[in-house]
């Protein structure tokens, strides 16, 4: 039997080598929502009346990253992934994380345009890449494994294999796992302050995407472990502790631009600790050791957030037929 990193481009569904992968896609499925279901009015009246000037910098900052963030992991999904997991089932399920990533695009899209209606300081935004020197720091590392992904034509030798090995774990344990979960956090501190109820309600359905398409990139880690386990070897799990390090000061960078009027409640060291309780929960996931050992440090992120998640999912089960199953904790392992 052929292995999932194995060159080729296999179209055959059955005999089915990978259901779980199968399975993934169709809860994938049962989870469609569309951005038109996000009401954004109290929002705006949040934004005018109720935001002090850090906490709207932090709205800005923030929603610019979001702006271009969904956009770089598309890309790396056609560029690498797609690409080079050789398994019909998977394919179908990166396809179906393919819409999803265009859905969030178009998310942030409304709220770009829901919450910046100058059309200058809205382009200042979707350029966010090339003038915000923490936002660009983001882009330039995920850039830099796509790159080195893209260079595979196919992944002949074990050392294509490693490459394309670390730029999935890149994307899902740092781009999906600290990046995104670091800018999830800083929504529901804002809703924990009765602030911005449409981005957060969004924002809940942005999250389960994310955690989806992390547990689906750990089972296809899981999968290449367990098909050639001498690529996971002590360098390996080298590079991974380097790539989380890097990964964490970039968000640390971002957390100083974004608090740097000072939000009450709120600390850059708060955040360096909730990334690093989120990098230990990758390394769980990836198989490897803890690193930092990190308490989280944000009530808010803990389980009574399944309530209103589960609330929230409710409110649309009597008009919509696609009905939900199964509920989002947020200290869950993703």
């Amino acid at each position: 039997m052929s292995a999932l990193l194995d060159p080729g481009f296999r179209l055959t569904l059955r005999p089915m080598t990978y259901p779980g992968f199968y399975e993934r896609y169709r809860a994938a499925i049962r989870n469609t929502w569309t951005v038109e279901e996000v009401d954004f009015a109290t929002d705006l009246v949040d934004l005018r009346d109720k935001l002090s000037p850090a906490e709207r910098h932090l709205v800005e900052r923030l929603v610019a990253f979001f702006a271009t963030g969904d956009s770089l992991v598309a890309n790396n999904l056609v560029l690498s992934l797609y690409r080079h997991l050789n398994a019909p089932e998977a394919r179908l399920y990166l396809s179906r994380q393919l819409f999803e990533e265009a859905l969030h695009v178009q998310f942030y899209l409304t709220l770009l345009d829901t919450y910046v209606p100058d059309p200058d300081a809205r382009h200042r935004a979707f350029a966010a890449i090339e003038h915000i020197p923490s936002i660009r720091r983001k882009a330039e590392f995920c850039l830099r494994w796509t790159n080195d992904a893209t260079q595979l034509d196919a992944l002949r030798t074990r050392d294509d294999r490693r490459r394309f090995l670390l730029n999935l774990v890149a994307f899902a344990a740092c781009v999906e796992g600290l990046f995104f979960f670091g800018a999830f956090a800083y929504v529901y501190f804002l809703r924990s302050r009765n602030l911005l109820h449409g981005l957060a309600a969004g924002t809940s359905w942005v999250f389960r995407d994310e955690s989806a398409h992390m547990a689906f990139a750990f089972e296809a880690i899981a999968t290449i472990r367990r098909e050639e386990p001498d690529l996971f070897d002590a360098r390996f799990a080298d590079e991974v502790a380097a790539m989380l390090d890097e990964a964490i000061a970039c968000e640390v960078q971002f957390a100083e631009d974004l608090l740097e009027g000072g939000v009450a409640g709120l600390s850059v060291q708060d955040v360096r600790r909730y990334l690093e309780h989120c990098a230990d929960r990758r390394l769980v996931a990836l198989g490897l050791p803890v690193r930092y050992r990190t308490p989280n440090p944000f009530p808010f992120m803990e389980l009574q957030d399944v309530q209103e998640l589960t609330n929230f999912f409710e409110r649309r089960v009597s008009a919509y037929q696609i009905g939900l199953t199964g509920e989002v904790a947020f200290d869950a392992s993703f």
